[in-house]
């Protein structure tokens, strides 16, 4: 299939932003007439450019959605371990930059009521519009709970708009459902690499996934005072499982390389993938592997993440018969080889992670690399590939060219895996034609609908659901920040306090290592690089980001998020 790279090159319209998010300038490189709007080259452009605001690997020299996002129990990042935000901004590109997007859809949805096209073109280019507006809205509700739902280009003379309060999250979340629906009934074209009616079932899958769930778990005290809603739950978990439903009966199926998910160069005939983001060498790259061999330092996987992987028996560390000494140990060529532990364990683990630790002292080449340590002594490997690139575009900025999974099969099945089983209604029909093939993937036993107890549940749920989080969080290692809002949606991101759950900071076992450069603890756990000086303690106020100030003092109808006053 021919790559097409309209992402990162796509010169943003002049969409100019002033102080006040609803204060922007108009798409002045056009004329705005009926002529302009009849015509679908035009109407291309416009759409194109929402292509940026998928960042996949990233642009350039740029970071992206994968790897970088450590804010997590998953990595402990080399430069800082903190929370996004630790006090009010003045300003804040997480608030305004949604919003220059949602005026750009709203732009196109009115000017396409001037239109001269078919009905059938035309409602192609509104679910683009719709679509792109519903995501933007689903990050700043993520972000920021309730906010402005604005479906005009408004007139900054409207004071009543722009200076108006914020519309309760859930009307914003059932537009935004409204928005999906629409999008997954009138968008055509069935190309990978740009959005489709499937591209559209499969956000609509995560979005409603989240909804279900954040609106199950939440309470009255730390969320914006919304109590759990059980009703609205299952209404937007059934939307999960419905949208999920569609896509496993389309012919989509699994790679069978988990790690060929991504570090391909080409995803064009990968059968998993829904929409992916496509680079080509010397036209349009990223960097996210010379990232992944920094010399300056990596962001390692955490002790916790690495315990949560099953052993190939099926069962968690507290259970397994199986071996579960997990201290690396010293191999003929010095290094400190990991080969035995993951042996036995999930065999994603394996793929993710480089063979042997490195850490100050022991730094590691990854097939020819410069030698480069971890925070935590376990590094990240999923995403290279020495075999196709040479070392020259894996160790250098803006040099690599894998294409990025952006939506794809495996997160469909876990989604439909989780909506069910908090529904009550997941069988092991459901789980065999799902989850069970990421088990089997993996080299695991398939999962039941009753499968033991294990002792490391820490988050009230049932042994079910606590399994299929636990499938999740191995499967997406890393990548989307999916863990991090995972956690915000089950209501557990106390789970962060590292003075409360030590492991999230801690690394590999590094109990044969003679002399180590490294802190270790008392059980020979290597200490998180930067993470003595940087406790993270849990507080309510960070289930939301704080709206800026500069937007508070504008509109004086607007109140700071709870706790952050």
């Amino acid at each position: 299939m021919k790559k097409l790279f309209i992402y990162g090159t796509m010169a943003l319209m002049a969409l100019t932003s002033c102080n006040d998010f609803l204060d922007k300038a108009p798409l002045d490189a056009f004329t705005n007439t009926p002529a302009y709007w009849s015509n679908t080259s035009n109407l291309d452009n416009q759409c194109n450019t929402f292509y940026n605001n998928y960042s996949g690997y990233g642009n350039g020299s740029g970071g992206g959605w994968f790897y970088f996002k450590t804010l997590s129990d998953d990595q402990v990042d080399y430069q800082s371990t903190v929370w996004t935000y630790t006090s009010v901004l003045a300003t804040s590109t997480n608030w305004s930059s949604p919003f220059t997007e949602i005026r750009r859809a709203n732009y196109i949805i009115e000017g396409l009521q001037t239109s001269s096209l078919d009905d059938a073109v035309k409602a192609n280019y509104e679910g683009l519009a719709r679509l792109n507006r519903a995501w933007q809205y689903y990050q700043l509700v993520r972000m920021y709970g309730d906010v402005q739902w604005i479906t005009t280009v408004v007139d900054p003379a409207d004071k009543d708009v722009v200076y108006g309060p914020r519309t309760d999250r859930d009307v914003v979340m059932d537009n935004v459902l409204e928005d999906l629906n629409y999008a997954a009934t009138t968008i055509t074209g069935t190309n990978k690499q740009r959005f489709s009616a499937d591209m559209a079932l499969a956000m609509k899958a995560d979005i409603t996934l989240y909804e279900g769930t954040y609106c199950k778990y939440r309470n009255a005290s730390d969320n914006a005072g919304k109590a759990a809603d059980n009703t609205r739950a299952e209404k937007y978990l059934r939307e999960c499982v419905a949208a999920c439903e569609a896509l496993m009966g389309k012919g989509y199926s699994l790679n069978p390389s988990y790690k060929g998910n991504y570090n391909s160069i080409s995803l064009s005939s990968n059968p998993e993938m829904i929409f992916y983001k496509p680079y080509s060498q010397n036209v349009f790259m990223h960097s996210t592997i010379d990232y992944t061999v920094n010399t300056s330092g990596t962001s390692g996987m955490t002790k916790n993440a690495f315990d949560n992987y099953l052993f190939l028996d099926g069962k968690p560390k507290a259970t397994t018969t199986m071996d579960t000494n997990d201290a690396a140990v010293k191999d003929a060529d010095g290094k400190y080889s990991l080969e035995s532990v993951l042996a036995v364990r999930d065999k994603r683990l394996a793929v993710t992670l480089d063979p042997v630790l490195c850490f100050k002292g022991s730094a590691y080449s990854r097939a020819g690399v410069s030698g480069f340590t971890s925070t935590t002594g376990y590094g990240i490997a999923k995403y290279d590939n020495p075999e196709e690139l040479a070392v020259g575009d894996r160790n250098s900025i803006n040099k690599q060219y894998t294409d990025c999974p952006l939506f794809w099969l495996s997160v469909v099945y876990l989604n439909f895996a989780e909506a069910k089983a908090e529904l009550g209604t997941l069988t092991q029909a459901d789980l065999d034609k799902s989850i069970n093939k990421l088990q089997e993937r993996a080299g695991l036993p398939g999962m039941t609908t009753q499968p033991e107890a294990d002792p490391a549940n820490n988050m009230g749920v049932s042994n079910l659901i606590w399994e299929i989080r636990r499938c999740r969080r191995c499967e997406l290692m890393c990548d989307n920040w999916t863990r991090y809002w995972d956690l915000i949606r089950w209501h557990k991101l106390d789970l962060l306090d590292s003075s409360k759950n030590p492991t999230i900071y801690l690394g590999a076992n590094m109990k044969n290592v003679e002399n180590p450069e490294v802190d270790v603890n008392s059980d020979g756990y290597m200490i998180g690089s930067n993470t003595l000086n940087q406790p993270r303690t849990y507080e309510p106020k960070h289930y939301f980001y704080p709206i800026p100030t500069t937007q508070l003092t504008l509109n004086t109808n607007m109140e700071q998020n709870p706790f952050w006053k």
